[in-house]
Formats: structure tokens, C-alpha cells, sequence
């Protein structure tokens, strides 16, 4: 019988088993999918779907193929951090802290900090963006989610807080029907897959806040600590693979979704978005005035409330990895103190800076840039890890790993090139 590191990479194939042994590993299967899952509808927050929308009302179906070809690079990326948990059984910046130092340690924290900030702010701008929509005060929306998710994370254990995360993640699937009802022109959408417009700083920008808007630091911190409060080992890597890439395939295909609903509405009239409201006014000849508003406005609620509770975990979680804090999500507040301190302490940081009168539009894009230019960081710590710290079994090997360092290398080539010309740009 092969190891569970030939079952990794295919090279070894599983003993048949009798229909209830096969009953029983498909219950488990799905009992042990999750933090994949979890992590990648967060990924499509509130400031990936703005990104989306604000793909498509500049450029039409022009950046369809790129949100495709992420896909990979995106799912190489998390399968690299699910390793890095489930064998060594420590979480990111703990790793960095021991294998490092603690110079490296705190930069690895620090960019998780900037752009975990970013998110928090840009999840509560796009809650205050659907209160809006249906006549609610913003603050009030705002103050209610705060308080939902301190309520989620202080009275469940990570299972509670998983289960409660995707369900509200899940709302984010309203985008697909809404892409087809818009009635997109699939002979131009065809069109754009072949022809791109490489040299248009305007096209450039958008698609650096898109690939910002995919790989982010703060996903790499959560899925590796999720899957070890989670208690997976290195026997579930193969259902951990297929949680990551069941995640990397619907995370992307919103992004498609919400690209393909608003090109073909808004990006008919109009090159930019003013805000939320826009996209569901546009929504509202295909889909009636109630239609757009719930589809737009449950999707965006449901993205921004998974993601926002990512985030914050994932920032209190980095942070008490480095300073080896207690920090498990089943611990209860007085037995990890500091952890759940850092959680609340996040939500109100950037509920409170929500309503400092800063364009949503403008700010989600100029915080997906921003993410584009730490990925050098964040992958240079992950590939850095999986060749030092994991055992030989257990690292990446053959077509694979060079797979998997080539499509580092562009994105962190690519990164910084739109450091430079971002920073030319508004010198």
C-alpha cells in the first residue's frame, strides 16, 4: 500500500472498498470539507466582487480569460499552506518565527495587518452599500454584523464558526443566475477570450487589483490555522486537496459571474461605477426592482460577512502565532484572551473607519493593488516554507513543483511590475 504522500500526487491508487466502507469515507469526505471552502467564498469578499463589477463596466468581457487562468495559481497557492498545516501542525507565522526569526516574523505579520485593514474596511463599506440599497441606516447594519459576528465566534467552537461562515458565504451563488438573466452577448464574450487589451494602462490596472483581489495574505494565514483547529492530519491531505480546489472553482466562477452580469448591463452605458446602488439599478430591467436588490444585495451581504469573519480570525490568529499565544477557536475567551481581544478589536477598527467618507469604488480597487504588490511577500514566506520545513515526502516533486514555481514566479513578477508602475503612475 502506497503512502499517503503517493496518494497526494497521484501516484498510487486507493484499495477498492465494500459499499458501506465507501458510504462511510463519503460521509467523512464531507464532513472534513470546509476550511477550502470557507476560505475561498471569503475570497470573493465585497472588494473582489467591486473589483468584478468594475472589470466588467470598464472592459467588458475583457478580463474573463485572465479570472480563468487564476484559477490554478490560486488553488497551487492554498494547497501549499494545507501541507504546511497538516504536516507540521502549526500555523503561518509560527512557522516564519521559528524558521526565520522574529525580523521576518513581524514582516510576515505586518503585511498581514495592511492588508487585512484593507479588507475589514472595504467588507463594512460594502454592507453599509446593500443597507443602503433597502433603506436601512447604514451604522445600523454596520453595528448589527459587529455584533453577529462577535456573538459567532465567542459562543462557538470552530465547527459552529465554519458552518455559520459558509452558509453565509453560499449567498454569494445568487450572482450566477443573475449573470445568465442579464442575457450577455455570448458572440462578443467569445470575441474577448481571444483578444485582450495588454497595453492599456487603464486594462493593466484592473488586472493587477483582480489578481490582488484572488491571492491575498490573509488567506494563507487562515487556511493554515483552520486546518489545524479543524484537527486534520496529514491522512485527510487528499480531501483537503479537493476542498481547495472545489473552492478555487467557485471562487472564480463568481468573480466570472458578477463580470459577465454587469458588462453586460452596466458596461453597455457606462466605464466606471459610482456604487453599489448602479449595479442593482442596471440588474433591475432584467431581473424586476425586488429581483436586482435581492440578488445584488443578499450576494454582497453574504460575501462581506464571510469575509470579514476570515479576515479578522485570520489577522488575530497571525498575530498569537507569532507571540505564541493561545488561539484555537474552541478555547473559550478567558483561556486565549489575546486572540479573541485581536478578533473584536479588528471588527470595530474597521466598522469605525467604514464611515470616513472614502469612495468604496476607488477604495477597493486601490486595496486589491495594494495586495498585488505584497504577493513577492507572501509567496516568497509560502515557497520558502514548503522547501525547508516540510519532510521530503511531503513536498512538491516533478511537473508539479515546477508548476507550481513558475506560476509563483509570474505572479510575483507581476507584482512587482505594478509596484513600479502604480507608484510611476501617481508620482
Amino acid at each position: 500500500m502506497g503512502n499517503e504522500s503517493d496518494y497526494l500526487y497521484g501516484t498510487a491508487s486507493r484499495p477498492a472498498a465494500t459499499h458501506a466502507a465507501a458510504w462511510s469515507g463519503w460521509r467523512r469526505w464531507v464532513r472534513l470539507l470546509g476550511p477550502g471552502v470557507m476560505v475561498m467564498l471569503a475570497d470573493t469578499d465585497a472588494g473582489s466582487i467591486i473589483t468584478a463589477a468594475q472589470s466588467g463596466a470598464a472592459w467588458g468581457y475583457h478580463l474573463i480569460l485572465p479570472e480563468l487562468l487564476l484559477i490554478p495559481i490560486l488553488y497551487v497557492v492554498q494547497e501549499m499552506t494545507v501541507r504546511l498545516g497538516m504536516v507540521t501542525g502549526r500555523g503561518h507565522g509560527e512557522l516564519i518565527r521559528d524558521h526565520f526569526g522574529w525580523g521576518w516574523a513581524l514582516l510576515s505579520v505586518a503585511t498581514l495587518f495592511v492588508a487585512a485593514a484593507g479588507a475589514l474596511v472595504t467588507e463594512f463599506a460594502g454592507i453599509r452599500g446593500v443597507a443602503r440599497l433597502v433603506g436601512i441606516p447604514g451604522w445600523l447594519a454596520v453595528a448589527t454584523v459587529v455584533g453577529v459576528l462577535g456573538t459567532v465566534v465567542l459562543r462557538g467552537g470552530y465547527r459552529q464558526v465554519e458552518r455559520i461562515g459558509i452558509a453565509a458565504g453560499l449567498l454569494e451563488l445568487a450572482f450566477v443566475p443573475a449573470a445568465f438573466l442579464a442575457r450577455p452577448s455570448w458572440a462578443a464574450l467569445g470575441r474577448a477570450l481571444i483578444s485582450l487589451p495588454w497595453g492599456r494602462p487603464g486594462y493593466l490596472f484592473l488586472l493587477a487589483a483582480n489578481v490582488g483581489a484572488v491571492i491575498m495574505p490573509w488567506m494563507v494565514f487562515y487556511q493554515q490555522g483552520a486546518v489545524i483547529d479543524k484537527g486534520l492530519t496529514v491522512h485527510d491531505l487528499r480531501t483537503a486537496r479537493w476542498d481547495t480546489a472545489l473552492g478555487a472553482v467557485a471562487t472564480q466562477g463568481i468573480m466570472v459571474a458578477v463580470l459577465v452580469a454587469v458588462a453586460a448591463t452596466v458596461g453597455r452605458h457606462a466605464a466606471a461605477l459610482s456604487g453599489v446602488g448602479q449595479i442593482a439599478q442596471a440588474l433591475t430591467p432584467f431581473l424586476g426592482p425586488v429581483g436586482a436588490v435581492a440578488v445584488f444585495g443578499l450576494g454582497l451581504l453574504g460575501a462581506a460577512v464571510i469575509a470579514a469573519l476570515v479576515v479578522s480570525i485570520a489577522g488575530a490568529w497571525g498575530v498569537t502565532e507569532v507571540l505564541g499565544q493561545p488561539r484555537s477557536l474552541n478555547h473559550r475567551w478567558h483561556e486565549a484572551p489575546l486572540f479573541y481581544l485581536l478578533y473584536i478589536l479588528a471588527n470595530l477598527t474597521g466598522a469605525a473607519l467604514v464611515f470616513s467618507g472614502i469612495p468604496l469604488v476607488r477604495l477597493t480597487l486601490d486595496v486589491e493593488v495594494m495586495n498585488a504588490l505584497l504577493l513577492p511577500v507572501v509567496l516568497g514566506f509560502l515557497l520558502a516554507l514548503e522547501a525547508r520545513v516540510l519532510p521530503a515526502r511531503y513536498r512538491m516533486r516533478g511537473a508539479y513543483r515546477l508548476a507550481a514555481w513558475t506560476a509563483s514566479a509570474l505572479v510575483i513578477g507581476f507584482g512587482l511590475l505594478m509596484a513600479i508602475l502604480t507608484l510611476a503612475g501617481r508620482s
